[in-house]
């Protein structure tokens, strides 16, 4: 599973926490309202709703502010069990309550946020190393190109990928070296359309010469980030580099011919 794919998974656990959380610690302090300050209670509150933005994005942080203050306003304000309140304190709190989880909760998600992008950034970072080191050692370059074909599943949120040699046919949609998907003469929007349902085709050059193109099976819900995008682009130039590099030694192989000497005609 990628790291967004996990993220993904949190967030929508962290949607639930948000429905549930306040409530349950409401209803956890309900026998204590007597002895507990309706200030105190906002309190608490407000550490639910850091913990729910923690786990998950400004979304959740903010419906778990509105459903505090929901509750709140329900089991601990005067009319009790009811949506009214007739203190001129306990509403000062109530928008307290909602005001404070909410810029929380946005510097709470901010926070994660930047979080994923380190760990984002170190893990895109070590597969590039781990594919330009093999692409120097490699004896062969279809090693390279099996490792740079199971790093574009993962990193795209691909079904499937295949390599195919040579010469170019049809018109695929493709993935250019500025990250960008073109189907026909046209710009495609990911982050709005995710990746197209065809093939994709990621070129590989290695000095210059063109050897082949991965070709790449989208998953219906795969929107991968420019940066993912990017780092794609790098993987496969890496192969590029490997297909150069074994062209190169090939070529440093074969008998230098004119060192061999002259057979002259009678």
């Amino acid at each position: 599973m990628t790291i967004q794919n996990r993220y993904l998974s949190r967030d929508r656990i962290a949607i639930l926490a948000a429905l549930a959380a306040p409530l349950a610690t409401a209803a956890i302090l309900l026998p204590f309202r007597a002895s507990w300050s309706n200030t105190n209670v906002a309190l608490l509150l407000v550490v639910v709703i850091v913990a729910v933005a923690a786990i998950g994005n400004r979304i959740a942080g903010a419906l778990a502010a509105v459903w505090a203050a929901v509750w709140f306003d329900f089991f601990f304000t005067l009319p009790y069990y009811r949506f009214t309140i007739r203190r001129s304190a306990d509403v000062t709190t109530v928008i307290l309550l909602l005001a404070t989880g909410i810029a929380v909760s946005q510097l709470a998600a901010r926070a994660r946020r930047l979080k994923v992008i380190t760990i984002t950034d170190a893990d895109y970072l070590a597969q590039i190393h781990q594919t330009a080191s093999l692409a120097q050692s490699a004896l062969t370059p279809d090693v390279v190109v099996d490792l740079v074909k199971k790093q574009l599943v993962g990193l795209l949120g691909l079904q499937g990928a295949r390599f195919e040699y040579g010469t170019l046919m049809g018109h695929p949609p493709r993935l250019e070296p500025d990250g960008t998907v073109t189907v026909g003469y046209s710009s495609w929007d990911v982050e709005l359309s995710g990746l197209p349902a065809d093939e994709i085709e990621l070129r590989t050059y290695g000095n210059g010469q063109y050897y082949g193109r991965f070709m790449l099976r989208a998953r219906p819900e795969s929107r991968p980030s420019l940066q993912a995008r990017l780092v794609a682009v790098t993987l496969a130039d890496q192969a590029g580099r490997a297909f150069g590099a074994s062209r190169t030694a090939q070529s440093a192989s074969l008998p230098d011919r004119r060192s061999a000497p002259a057979i002259l005609a009678d």
